[in-house]
């Protein structure tokens, strides 16, 4: 079982260190997308972002602060789904179709965020044990 887990969190951190990795390296192009966006101070928003995104990623990862690294996912996900992907205010049909997939996967990533938080914290860290 303690195997399953291990593959889980490989498979849910990848996408973030992943992410987070661009956002820290390669801000410029994401920063210009965030400026579209109306964030203030894009690039210094984007690197920040790629911190959450990779600490997180590396605490799910380890399991080490797991708590504290589903709630920086947490704290990444939900803002952005409402932020950088507001499909509603979108008027051509497939880029809002686009951005409401994008809004509902940040939504759902920050759900299963929120339960690796619960099993962490109430099942008193076993389940994302080795």
């Amino acid at each position: 079982m303690n195997i399953l887990l291990l593959i889980a969190r490989i498979l849910y951190s990848a996408v973030f260190i992943q992410a987070g990795i661009g956002h820290i390296f390669q801000p410029d192009e994401l920063a210009d997308y965030a400026k579209s966006k109306n964030v203030p101070f894009p690039k210094m928003s984007v690197i920040f972002t790629g911190l959450l995104n990779l600490l997180g990623g590396l605490s799910i990862l380890l399991g080490l602060w797991v708590n504290i690294g589903a709630w920086l996912l947490i704290v990444f996900l939900v803002p952005t789904a409402f932020i950088m992907h507001n499909f509603w205010v979108v008027d051509d049909p497939m880029q809002r179709q686009n951005e409401q997939i994008h809004f509902l996967k940040d939504l759902s990533m920050a759900g299963a965020a929120y339960m690796i938080w619960y099993l962490y914290v109430v099942v008193q860290h076993a389940p994302l044990s080795l």
